[in-house]
């Protein structure tokens, strides 16, 4: 599982490479291993590496973390994809495989109603599991690998109904 952050406006791609037993995350293309972790939610928390104990305070606040560091604040914000997409003029219609793999199941059928970020499929690649989510509410057009059919990374796999062709 990968996502980007935005810390003090700069991006950051952030990749989940194992939870357990250790958790290890790949940011900005460099490994780091956390071997203990504080409780989850709002609150106080460390996390221990190899070299390091870190304290910190984390706070919600709608979309966005508030963390609070060696005496200094940081405003953490998560970079919603299907909202990016949009803003870049980008189609919100197709549904692109983030990476080479295998249909798993499919989670809706075609003419289904669905709204943004309901699971349309669930897809396998190097033995790590991943829903695909909607982009927006619509309706599902076509779903184009069945399960257990592979496909290439960026290939369309599910398609909703076009804006343009509802007006």
């Amino acid at each position: 599982m990968s996502f980007r952050l935005i810390l003090e406006g700069k991006e950051y791609e952030i990749a989940i490479l194992r939870r357990r037993p250790q958790l290890i995350l790949r940011i900005d293309g460099i490994e780091h291993e956390f071997s203990e972790l504080g409780g989850a939610g709002d609150g106080r928390h460390d996390l221990k590496t190899a070299t390091r104990h870190i304290d910190f305070f984390r706070a919600t606040d709608n979309d966005r973390q508030v963390v609070r560091l060696s005496g200094r604040t940081f405003e953490v914000g998560r970079i919603d994809p299907f909202s990016e997409g949009a803003d870049a003029g980008g189609s919100q219609d197709a549904l692109r495989a983030p990476m080479p793999g295998v249909v798993v199941s499919i989670h809706c059928k075609e003419g289904d109603q669905v709204t943004r970020g309901a699971p349309l499929i669930t897809i396998e690649s190097m033995k790590l599991q991943t829903v695909l989510a909607a982009m927006r509410d619509g309706t599902v057009a076509q779903i184009l690998r069945a399960e257990g059919e592979t496909f290439e990374k960026d290939e369309i796999v599910v398609m909703l109904e076009s804006e343009t062709e509802k007006a």
